[in-house]
């Protein structure tokens, strides 16, 4: 199941006794145990009726005894446990979920681990309960599910202004929901998120960011790159070094593999290399401007210049020019 069809489950009031919310994704576990602890339940009935443990502070006995207690002035009652990868003995719980409380919902975060689905215990929370398993969302299924997320406000957002966000947030879920959320409070006159918008209310340029460096350099245009690097220079939080240089690395690495691509379509070749197809023509430009030799080259130039953003070989040469010195020779390639 889905995060989404979780919760609409919880809204209709279709409990499981047992929700384990598991994997590398903190943002959807935190997505469903916020919606257990503030919306189930009434302010009136939370009083009584919400029990949360955290796992390092817990004992197995203690959850177990707060599940078994019948709720008060409740249909049902809610039994939180958080941080339950530090909890010992947590599969002393495993007697408790074999014959859980109907009248009790316990939910459990277990983040950035997963069950071994073989054992006994995986397979009681399964065929008992929910078992939910949560995956990092990779750069390139961020476009899909931030217009996922614009459209829950019933709002659009254009290519350019998706692409600010996941080129300046990357997979920091939280921070995108929570800067969407705040540009759907403030939006007015339109129902359209544009990089205009992105610029105004997350703080993102439009002109000068990480995307449109990446853009010069891909074209070879050395006026607009070193324009980008100076506007870095006066606002040194727009893009820190140690965020411009993993970003074109991560370009030029993808831009590398198209040499190595069996054939096919730009859109077959996109998926094999995890790139969203709209911008595909962006890494097959670089890979035409800079040929074979020229990538390999431009890999190891950025894999020194990050040595030496770190002070290795390096005389303390400020960021704006290590990253002037980085772009001059390779746009010289």
């Amino acid at each position: 199941m889905s995060v989404e069809s979780i919760i609409s489950d919880l809204k209709k009031k279709k409990f499981k006794p047992v929700y384990w919310l598991e994997g590398e994704e903190p943002f959807f576990i935190d997505e469903i145990m916020n919606y257990a602890e503030h919306q189930i339940l009434k302010e009136s009935e939370a009083s009584f009726n919400l029990s949360i443990f955290y796992g390092k502070d817990t004992h197995w006995a203690d959850v177990v005894n707060a599940c078994r207690r019948y709720p008060m002035f409740s249909e049902v009652q809610v039994v939180l446990l958080k941080e339950a990868q530090q909890m010992k003995d947590l599969e002393q719980l495993e007697s408790y979920i074999e014959n859980p409380l109907s009248s009790t919902l316990l939910v459990v975060s277990y983040k950035e681990k997963k069950l071994d689905a073989r054992t006994k215990f995986a397979k009681t929370i399964k065929t008992k309960g929910e078992l939910f398993s949560t995956k990092k969302i990779y750069e390139n299924q961020l476009p899909e599910w931030i217009n996922s997320l614009v459209k829950q406000h019933q709002l659009s957002i254009t290519q350019k202004a998706t692409l600010l966000l996941c080129e300046n947030i990357g997979n920091d879920l939280s921070r995108i929901k929570n800067e969407i959320e705040k540009i759907a409070v403030n939006l007015k006159d339109t129902n359209a998120i544009s990089d205009e918008v992105i610029e105004k209310y997350v703080g993102v340029s439009k002109e000068y960011n990480v995307f449109e460096l990446q853009d010069a350099i891909a074209k070879k245009n050395l006026s607009k790159a070193i324009r980008i690097i100076q506007y870095f220079e006066k606002n040194p939080k727009a893009a820190p070094i140690q965020l411009v240089l993993p970003s074109l690395y991560s370009f030029f690495s993808k831009v590398f593999l198209i040499f190595s691509a069996n054939g096919g379509d730009d859109k077959s070749i996109a998926a094999s290399l995890g790139i969203n197809p709209y911008f595909m023509k962006d890494y097959l430009l670089a890979s035409k401007n800079y040929r074979y030799e020229g990538v390999e080259k431009i890999l190891l130039l950025l894999h020194q210049y990050n040595l030496r953003s770190i002070g290795i070989n390096d005389n303390n040469t400020n960021d704006a020019e290590l990253l002037k010195e980085f772009v001059v020779k390779v746009i010289a390639l």
